[in-house]
């Protein structure tokens, strides 16, 4: 399946290409810097580089096979793009990224955007949040 993917998208079928759909496939939901993969990978007995895998990311990110976040300044993270749409929460303290859907809140949105005299189009929402205490 990730083959007819990659080549779908336009892009030749390669090992690393292989490799890391395969794996970002298999964990559908998660978000992850190209330096997770590269620990994750590793730890899973595939071997790439750290430079293959940003590249190999941003030629998916190109081709629409994943969807680059930047939830903060300093790093990117990557989720496979399933063509379903949801939002985020990130946990402030951990970083860790929660997605979600919420009909009413998308419904909302939309009545928001009439009552001033537009169609919504699309949205990327993400709630920055902290755990209560």
């Amino acid at each position: 399946m990730a083959k007819n993917e990659i080549k779908e998208a336009g892009l030749k079928v390669t090992l690393p290409r292989l490799q890391i759909l395969e794996f970002l496939t298999a964990n559908k939901g998660k978000h992850y810097t190209a330096e997770d993969l590269f620990t994750e990978m590793k730890m899973a007995d595939q071997d790439l580089g750290l430079a293959t895998i940003y590249r190999v990311l941003n030629q998916f990110e190109t081709a629409g096979l994943v969807i680059k976040h930047q939830f903060d300044e300093n790093q990117a993270v990557f989720e496979i793009d399933t063509g379903e749409h949801h939002d985020h929460m990130v946990d402030i303290d951990s970083g860790k990224v929660i997605e979600f859907y919420d009909a009413k809140l998308e419904k909302l949105q939309e009545q928001i955007a009439a009552k001033h005299g537009f169609e919504l189009i699309d949205h990327k929402m993400v709630l920055y949040v902290k755990k209560k205490t």
